[in-house]
């Protein structure tokens, strides 16, 4: 939620808003999320789909993923932000505490800001005496993987993509296609827009069900992060805008 304050400054005052971007992030998401899902329903996974429908339904899709991830981003950005603004007036005495302890011991914005993502969130958990995330908890597992979704995208490379005419027993992946494909079997329904003989990534994997997955694991892992701080969630009054279709 957005803050406002009003800030006394001898005669003059000024109202000073400190905006909410991961709940901006989320709730555009689960939008997208929601419009790509109405064509799927909408149009045969057999025939013709009209190119401006298929273009449509690409950014609807890519977009949540990326929404989703700069929701997870923005989030642990936030909480830092508010740890290091030494100002709690919404906040009670527990939290208050907490947000101090974690403004103190990385106060430093620039160590902040260089550190990946998920470091950010398991080293908040580590300074509020809280256990981290295990390698193996499927909602650290979905985000990371998720992460790498995201980076692939916005720092995207053209390759070659062969697709076989048929299977080979044990052949290695050869392409970026290949390691999603492998890395995210069965985790949700793939785009029954695509064409067929395309790539998995990202004809494929792309559709509502990639977009869905994003949403609803990355609020899972949140959901989880902020319990074992015993904190609030920013989005907990937006919960009903955020269904995926």
């Amino acid at each position: 939620m957005d803050r406002i304050s009003l800030e006394e400054t001898g005669e003059d005052s000024a109202i000073r808003f400190r905006d909410c971007f991961s709940v901006r992030y989320i709730q555009s998401a689960a939008l997208l999320c929601r419009l790509a899902f109405a064509i799927e329903q909408e149009y045969p996974k057999e025939g013709p789909v009209p190119a401006d429908i298929q273009l449509r339904h690409e950014a609807f899709t890519l977009n949540a993923v990326l929404s989703s991830v700069s929701f997870l981003e923005s989030t642990i950005n936030e909480l830092h932000a508010d740890a290091t603004d030494e100002e709690y007036s919404a906040i009670d005495e527990k939290h208050e505490a907490l947000l101090r302890t974690i403004g103190r011991q990385w106060h430093n914005p620039r160590n902040f800001d260089r550190a990946p993502m998920l470091t950010k969130y398991q080293t908040i958990l580590a300074i509020a005496g809280q256990p981290g995330f295990g390698e193996g908890d499927p909602a650290f597992a979905n985000v990371r993987i998720l992460t790498e979704i995201r980076n692939h995208l916005l720092h995207y490379t053209r390759e070659w993509v062969v697709i076989p005419s048929r299977q080979v027993p044990g052949r290695e992946p050869e392409s970026t296609s290949d390691h999603f494909e492998k890395i995210l079997h069965r985790k949700f329904a793939t785009n029954p827009l695509a064409k067929k003989n395309v790539p998995f990534f990202p004809d494929k994997c792309l559709g509502h069900g990639c977009a869905e997955w994003a949403i609803l694991n990355s609020i899972i892992f949140t959901d989880e992060f902020f319990r074992r701080i015993a904190m609030p969630v920013p989005y907990e009054g937006i919960r009903d805008e955020l269904l995926t279709r």
